[in-house]
């Protein structure tokens, strides 16, 4: 939140592509050409952009989870459409084909694990040698630094221990218990280590994400003016136009049918979606911008996510610096990000000279007035003067 109030997670966008698409296409370079999608909160987003795959070369299918009632459930609803051994993986996440590779030649179930420095709100495994011995559901106490990333090869004697798998406290069927009741009935569950994991766990984490997927492509198709400095890998969409003075250093991705300029400045590590209006006098920094956001006059936005429609008046400034220099928390949690601007939902207005404050976190459809300060958590459909 508050990305994710009107599309699901793994629509948010990295590098102008949703999470969910970044991972389809490393499973299509591992050579797997069908799909099952298990669809639930604002499915007809992920149905209306991917189709029956026929843009990517692949096949996909549809199963809804109408209520969600855990991972486990929604595995048991493809039960009618895979064959003896399929791949599960969480949409969130990003896997390379190279690990996807290695798992589909599994001939176990399979979990993929990954150590990580610190494992604070995700699953963790304990092991014994390359077999799973146990496995923990977000622990207070984890017994390793062993992650679940979230991605499983099963053959179908996984449906009848789903169907045997009680119900967890949140009244849901997780598939982690599934694979705790076949740890119990004596059946092997292998492990298999892997190398690349992008986990997005919070808002902010889809800043790292994007500089990691921004891409080293170089493309202009769209209008671009004289006097204009670009350097770098910078991807220009159809029907944009770059007016004078406009200095771009890549890497950066700019969507369709934007207008920008003249005399801002983009620095590297920024993507800008479909139909955004970047004006005069605006300097963005290792942003995301969403689709249809103005940010027209004398803007700052530094280590910012801002969400779709947006529309920030004349002299807007986002902070990104603490002025102890330490680290931005937000909800108490420490981001371990030394520079972070804002979260911004969708919808979110600003008068002129209005300033946000590092690490703050803004509700859709929130109005903050000339002049204003703000700071701090704020609620969507707030209204701020």
């Amino acid at each position: 939140r508050p990305l994710t109030y009107n599309r699901p997670k793994v629509m948010l966008p990295i590098a102008n592509k949703p999470i969910m698409e970044h991972l389809i296409s490393e499973a299509i370079a591992a050579g797997i050409n069908k799909y099952i999608f298990v669809v639930g909160y604002h499915d007809e987003q992920i149905r209306d952009h991917f189709g029956n795959g026929k843009k990517w070369g692949i096949e996909i299918e549809y199963v809804t989870q109408r209520k969600r009632l855990g991972t486990a459930d929604a595995i048991k609803g493809v039960k009618p459409l895979v064959d003896e051994k399929f791949l599960v993986i969480n949409g969130d996440v990003i896997v390379s084909k190279n690990d996807i590779t290695r798992m589909i030649a599994s001939e176990d179930n399979t979990i993929g694990i990954k150590e990580v420095e610190d494992v604070s709100g995700l699953g963790v495994v304990e092991l014994d040698g390359n077999k799973l011995k146990q496995i923990y559901e977000k622990s207070d106490e984890p017994p390793s630094n062993m992650a679940n990333t979230g991605i499983y090869l099963f053959k179908r004697d996984i449906f009848d221990t789903i169907d045997n798998t009680p119900k967890s406290m949140r009244g849901e069927r997780e598939i982690t218990d599934s694979l705790q009741l076949m740890l119990e009935q004596g059946q092997i569950i292998i492990c298999q280590r892997i190398d690349y994991w992008l986990e997005c766990s919070y808002p902010w984490d889809l800043l790292a994400a994007n500089d990691a997927f921004i891409g080293s492509e170089v493309k202009s198709e769209g209008r671009i003016e004289e006097n204009v400095f670009i350097q770098g890998a910078v991807s220009i969409g159809a029907d944009t136009i770059i007016r004078s003075g406009s200095y771009i250093t890549g890497p950066v991705v700019i969507g369709n049918d934007c207008d920008i300029g003249p005399n801002c400045y983009i620095w590297p590590f920024t993507s800008i979606g479909d139909g955004c209006r970047i004006g005069a006098a605006v300097e963005i920094k290792g942003s995301i911008i969403m689709r249809y956001t103005k940010i027209p006059h004398h803007n700052y936005i530094g280590d910012s996510v801002i969400g779709e429609g947006c529309n920030f008046g004349s002299g807007t400034k986002i902070a990104n610096l603490r002025l102890d220099s330490k680290n931005v928390l937000i909800y108490g949690i420490d981001t371990k990000r030394h520079k972070l601007g804002a979260i911004v939902g969708d919808g979110v207005e600003t008068g002129i000279n209005a300033s946000i404050n590092v690490g703050s976190v803004i509700g859709n459809n929130t109005i903050i007035g000339p002049g204003v300060v703000a700071s701090g958590v704020i609620m969507p459909d707030s209204r701020i003067y």
